[in-house]
């Protein structure tokens, strides 16, 4: 029977499951269709709870670990929460779906009923199966102490991908047939009402529907938490691992399908409330996609900068068009409160999407050349940029008091109340002021969307724009809105349409940012060093305090990015250029004796709480700060200062064998150096730095070094075929073959997750191994899923994992990205693979990705400013007073869920996209893995506006010299973690594919950087 199947087939494992879950039972037959085919395919299996009772844990044994009884635990509320989630769907069935199907109701037809309840009783089966097998294992726990495996077996199969999508896609209809039901049906919405009051938790339909929704990201939740608390030598922990890959690849699914259902109901919606018939044709056509949209509040202001007016107004931000309109919510609101109603609109304006611009408070270059327009369509532009105005006369009258009291000071006689010390007085007044309009000002930045719209034509035939002033519910929407609104009109330049492919495309819509987009491309060299080659390059995080708080949200991430290279045997050097700015600019070459090779970034040591304390005391002012260690083709080691201008070398030091160094990697507290003797010598610290008399060699093997990968406290190090596991400080190796040929050396390693991909020196083939058990798990043949790739000719030159990409770089120049899993699990690669229409001409040499956390005060709320537009004469209250703003649809700000101060923050779960797209207004669970927040632990802060920390100096320009920067602030401190991300590659040339000419995009000769910028992302 398939019970007993169930049940026994739990208890040797992975494989048996498999086998007991998809085994073939003859006396069940498919469910015969009776004129509705929606259950057509599907086993329809009742199970007994007297046959099969839920599972429940046997009491607790005696002498358990503490891990053991937290894995217990984990376990009861697995079981607890499943329990729940299988009485919901049964409530479903019983008390909604069969009292509407019998005859005598007859309230609806079956045809209208049946579609509402669309493969629920699939995924009840599902999961009763999940059930029985769950028993099973949790009464045998104590022994085995599995889990992963089952998770595995139940939740791997087609089916339960095909039920959950077809569920998840209907939703959105199922809520339209429900409430065009009880606006029509009147018994229909008595019905639900006393349902609803008769059931002892006051849940409604919608509530117990959403529950589907809501259950995968509970099971990462409960993995993650089970992950944490199994050692690494335990059996479940593969398993679990494997577990969390499943699950998270089907959440993924489950996001993308329903989130391209929501954005076409979005839309269609929009459409059916613009009288405009042509705007109504545009947002019918495929070409059409949603990026973001909004509630925003709208404010007017008078000359004088007092609020003249508010209201809301739902913001949509298309692929190609920008839309404001107004929200009309109607409907009875006894319907309301059972089945969300969505609002109606009407527009107001659109505009094209390259012709909107944004506009900062102090951006005087436009202001003053295109006010003069701006008046003529609206008298009532001013408001924000009136702070401005009155900072600057603050400004000119510190200057003019400072000149009166050294004027004064000059004075022969005594005079009463005119003295220097009045004087004195006077300019630290006014500096006060100076101080609290700054805040002001960055309070109006922050949470302040100002747009530059343009309009009709005047009668000359001049173009007119009109401002208009949104406020956004936080500093980080603003973020949200300012960061893809840059990114929208990158994706429509040429370059980027289309930017990738597909190896198999399957026609479906996708999102607008659902690959990298191709930011900008300049040569690496001067035409006088193009005979160097290119050989490595990293990113030095550096934020600078002068980037101006849209200019934060639109340029790469912060910081410097060090690209090495190679001329002849005496020859190399570091080209360094600034990151701070849209486009990557020059600013240091560095010029060294020998070819470099490699290059380590490296983070300066957390001092403990006793060598704090002694720091302090001392005052030691002799701080090494972060450093970038250089290795050379001489066998000499580099190391540099990042933090002062002139990038001092603090240190030189060779290896015994004064054998090239061709790679470089640390940990905490070793700095790992990889020789082409193939020894690995290793480095202590010292100071700060590392100790050159310290140094031990290990031998792996007699071939080079090729790479180094650090793991916690250990480092993989690659010599020809096989990798050796060297351990900490105690030097212990452990070695395993990577590759069956010897003559075939690992080239490039990379880590996600629980596994580590690696390349070969040659050969198309890319393998997965775990990071603990050494197995080996997956190959992937890179030549197979790209078209523009010759079988038997490709080979892998560089490897990179950035947001669950796999990049590949090949000798051909081209560039293939493949999806893995972002969480702890195994980063096996389950997905298409796409191919960048933009390469190179020739080998990929580098791929590197580059990272920044924008600076905390940017997203900072005080109370300096919470009256600002109070202040300025106006209630700001207007039609919008006594209501909150939603929160975005695709806006960055999450829980709270940052850990104690000094801990570092590790993100618990994956950001899933959904959560953001319709499960914001839903009851229950946020589409998240982030955890719950009780009412008492939500963040202080509310989506009104609020004043916000910040320094007039970050108005300014973005800085195109070289700059002092102070290292990133360290994970862990504060809340919200705002990131910005690029990668950049390095090869020769240009081109694009499937176009024959390469001669127009450039030398193919020339060495190039091509930078993709990705959206920000937060995480806790």
């Amino acid at each position: 029977m398939l019970m007993k199947a169930a049940r026994n087939g739990t208890k040797d494992g992975l494989e048996k499951t498999k086998l007991a879950m998809m085994r073939k039972v003859s006396f069940l037959q498919k469910k015969e269709t009776t004129g509705n085919d929606d259950d057509a395919g599907y086993l329809d299996v009742m199970v007994s709870e007297v046959k099969h009772p839920p599972p429940q844990l046997s009491p607790m044994p005696k002498g358990l670990s503490t891990q053991q009884i937290i894995r217990r635990h984990i376990v009861g509320s697995i079981v607890q929460s499943e329990r729940s989630y299988v009485d919901s769907l049964k409530r479903i069935l019983v008390e909604y779906q069969k009292p509407l199907l019998e005859p005598e109701a007859r309230i609806l037809s079956d045809k209208k009923v049946r579609p509402i309840f669309y493969r629920l009783r699939e995924i009840l089966q599902c999961h009763s199966m999940f059930q029985i097998a769950l028993a099973s294992r949790v009464a045998e726990w104590d022994l085995s102490e599995k889990i992963g495996d089952l998770f595995v077996a139940s939740f791997s199969k087609s089916m339960v991908l095909d039920v959950y999508s077809d569920y998840v896609n209907n939703f959105t209809n199922a809520m339209a047939l429900i409430k065009k039901a009880c606006i029509s049906k009147p018994a229909f919405l008595e019905f639900l009402k006393k349902k609803q009051v008769s059931s002892p938790d006051r849940i409604t339909l919608y509530g117990l529907m959403v529950k589907p929704i809501q259950r995968f990201p509970q099971f990462i939740l409960l993995l993650q938490d089970m992950l944490k608390n199994t050692p690494r030598a335990h059996p479940d922990r593969l398993p679990l691992q494997l577990a969390l890959t499943e699950l998270e690849t089907l959440a993924e699914r489950l996001n993308e399908q329903k989130r391209v259902a929501d954005q076409v109901a979005e839309i269609q919606q929009l459409a059916r409330s613009i009288g405009d018939r042509q705007l109504s044709k545009l947002l019918n056509s495929d070409q059409r996609q949603l990026i973001l949209c909004e509630v925003l509040i709208e404010t007017v202001y008078g000359e004088k900068g007092q609020v003249l007016k508010s209201k809301e107004r739902k913001v949509f931000l298309l692929n190609d068009t920008l839309i404001c309109a107004n929200i009309n919510v109607k409907g009875p609101p006894d319907i309301s409160s059972l089945v969300p109603i969505g609002p109606k609109y009407t527009v107001k304006w659109s505009a094209p999407l390259l012709q909107t611009q944004v506009v900062e408070v102090g951006q005087e270059s436009f202001q003053k050349h295109t006010f003069s327009s701006i008046k003529k369509v609206c008298k009532v532009f001013l408001g924000p940029p009136r702070l401005y105005q009155e900072l600057e006369e603050l400004q000119h009258d510190l200057y003019v008091v400072e000149n009166i009291t050294l004027l004064v000071g000059t004075l022969q006689g005594t005079y009463q109340n005119l003295n220097t010390t009045v004087g004195q007085d006077w300019c630290l007044a006014l500096q006060r002021l100076i101080h609290i309009k700054d805040e002001q000002i960055q309070c109006a930045n922050k949470c302040r969307l100002r747009l530059a719209v343009p309009g009709k034509p005047d009668k000359s035939g001049r173009p007119v724009s009109f401002m208009v002033v949104f406020n956004t519910p936080s500093p980080l929407s603003k973020i949200s809105w300012v960061n893809r609104l840059h990114l929208a009109k990158i994706a429509k330049r040429e370059e980027n349409t289309p930017g990738w492919v597909f190896a198999e495309d399957d026609g479906k819509t996708r999102h607008p940012f659902w690959c990298p987009l191709l930011a900008c491309r300049l040569p690496i060299f001067s035409s006088k060093t193009q005979d160097q080659k290119l050989e490595t390059a990293l990113h030095n995080p550096v934020q600078c305090a002068l980037l101006a708080f849209s200019a934060a949200s639109t340029s790469l991430p912060q910081g410097y990015l060090w690209v090495a290279s190679g001329g002849d045997r005496n020859h190399g050097q570091v080209e360094i250029f600034s990151l701070n700015r849209s486009m990557p600019r020059m600013v240091k070459s560095i010029q060294m004796g020998a070819p470099v090779l490699c290059l380590d970034h490296v983070m300066e040591p957390c001092p403990t709480e006793e060598e704090g304390e002694a720091e302090a005391a001392v005052k030691s002012t002799a701080r090494t700060g972060n450093t970038i260690c250089v290795g050379l083709q001489d066998g000499n080691i580099h190391v540099y200062g990042t933090v002062d201008t002139s990038t001092q070398c603090l240190l030189t030091f060779s290896n015994p064998d004064s054998c090239p160094v061709l790679c470089l990697k640390h940990s905490a507290s070793f700095l790992f150096a990889g020789l082409g003797n193939g020894k690995v010598s290793v480095y202590a610290r010292k100071k700060g730095l590392w100790d050159p008399e310290s140094c031990r060699l290990v031998t792996v093997g007699s071939g080079p070094i090729r790479t180094l990968l650090t793991l916690e406290n250990a480092v993989w190090a690659s010599c020809a075929n096989h990798v050796t596991v060297i351990q900490g400080s105690s030097l212990h190796t452990q070695s395993f073959d990577a590759h069956p040929e010897p003559l075939v050396s690992v080239s490039h390693m990379v880590r996600a997750g629980g596994g580590v991909w690696m390349a070969f020196s040659e050969g198309s083939s890319i393998r997965l191994f775990h990071t603990e058990t050494l197995e080996h798990l997956q190959e992937i043949n890179i030549s197979t899923r790209s078209t523009f790739l010759s079988p038997g000719n490709v080979r892998v030159t560089s490897l990179l994992i950035c947001q669950g990409l796999l990049w590949v770089g090949t000798a051909q120049g081209i560039i293939v990205t493949l999806p893995v899993p972002k969480l702890e699990g195994i980063p096996k690669i389950t997905g298409k693979g796409m191919t960048s229409l933009n390469a190179h001409c020739g080998p990929v040499d580098f791929l590197v990705v580059t990272s920044s956390t924008l600076s905390p005060d940017m997203l900072k709320r005080d109370s300096v400013c919470e009256t600002a537009d109070q202040a300025n004469g106006g209630a700001g209250g207007g039609e919008a007073g006594e209501r909150r703003n939603e929160l975005s649809q695709e806006s960055l700000s999450q829980p709270d869920c940052s850990s104690p101060q000094g801990e570092p923050t590790k993100a618990k779960g994956m950001l899933l996209q959904y959560r953001l797209r319709s499960t914001t207004q839903l009851p229950g669970k946020l589409l998240t893995a982030e955890p719950d927040q009780s009412p008492c632990d939500a963040p202080p802060e509310t989506p009104e506006h609020s004043p916000e920390d910040g320094s007039i100096y970050e108005l300014s320009e973005d800085p195109e010299v070289w700059v002092r920067g102070q290292p990133p602030a360290r994970e862990g401190r504060g809340k919200d973690k705002v990131t910005s991300a690029a990668v950049f590659s390095g090869g020769r040339g240009f081109r694009r594919l499937g176009e024959e000419t390469i001669a127009a995009n450039g030398d193919p000769d020339e060495s190039t950087l091509m930078v993709w910028q990705l959206p920000l992302t937060v995480s806790p």
